[in-house]
């Protein structure tokens, strides 16, 4: 049996009842914490807690060359990762593996970033349309700045059909974790380069550590947050589009956004 287990967003006392009981009756326990990770705990933490050795894999151990999971077909084997499972392809592929090998999977789930947000913010959630990831600007084979442009498409579009965009933010084994200031001013370089001011003008919402006793959730428009203290990691970005009169409330209450967009509201 393979069981994949969500751990939450915070730290190791976010995993569910269900989950923590997956562990315990494990024969082993594996982990992934390139894609997302409990930035309030660490793996003595997660082991004092669940009373079993967890053995992190690396990102090769996950998408190249995952041989522990043939240990599933006579043993029970718990996988876990940051946030819900199966919320990454990396995972769902993983499944997919472990089906092929004839071995039985379980999903347990937990709370996700994705919902999160909407709790946090007050935005809706029926209202989002394709989420996207801004990577780390890169150097070409000859020393050219290479910057993806397909976030900026994303939000772009989804801006274009009245849908607020999700940003996810990289995570960088050697840069660390990207802050919502250095995404912004990724977004705000993009549209210089295009020369159309698609999103510079945009109203932005920024959460950090979501999940915690005291995440940060900031609300404004792209150039007033450039340089706006979110504090540590994890970070998220959101790009709202035109807002219900709820949602509306909901920032300026929840993420101190202007008092001023209740007037676009009553206009």
């Amino acid at each position: 049996m393979l069981t994949f287990v969500g751990l939450g967003l915070f730290d190791e006392k976010d995993i569910s009842v269900k989950g923590l009981e997956a562990i315990k009756n494990a024969d082993e326990v594996y982990a992934e914490f390139y894609t997302s990770k409990l930035v309030g705990s660490t793996i003595d933490k997660m082991e004092e807690l669940y009373g079993k050795p967890v053995n992190l894999l690396t990102r090769e151990d996950v998408e190249i060359n995952p041989k522990w999971i043939e240990r599933g077909k006579n043993k029970n084997i718990v996988f876990l990762t940051g946030g819900d499972t199966m919320v990454s392809t990396t995972h769902i592929d993983l499944r997919l593996r472990a089906i092929d090998m004839n071995i039985p999977t379980k999903l347990i789930h937990a709370s996700s970033i994705v919902s999160a947000v909407c709790g946090l913010s007050g935005l809706q959630n029926y209202r989002f349309g394709k989420s996207t990831t801004i990577p780390y600007p890169y150097l070409s084979s000859r020393g050219n700045k290479i910057v993806s442009h397909t976030p900026h498409e994303t939000i772009c579009s989804n801006l274009k059909m009245g849908l607020h965009t999700l940003v996810f933010l990289d995570i960088d084994m050697e840069k660390g974790y990207m802050t919502i200031n250095e995404a912004l001013k990724i977004l705000l370089e993009i549209d210089l380069i295009k020369d159309r001011n698609q999103i510079s003008d945009s109203l932005v919402l920024g959460i950090a550590r979501a999940g915690s006793d005291n995440p940060t959730i900031k609300c404004d428009y792209l150039k007033s947050l450039l340089d706006a203290d979110f504090g540590e990691p994890l970070h998220i970005l959101v790009v709202p589009a035109n807002l219900h009169f709820i949602e509306t409330e909901s920032l300026i209450k929840l993420a101190n956004a202007p008092q001023s967009l209740m007037d676009l509201v009553n206009d």
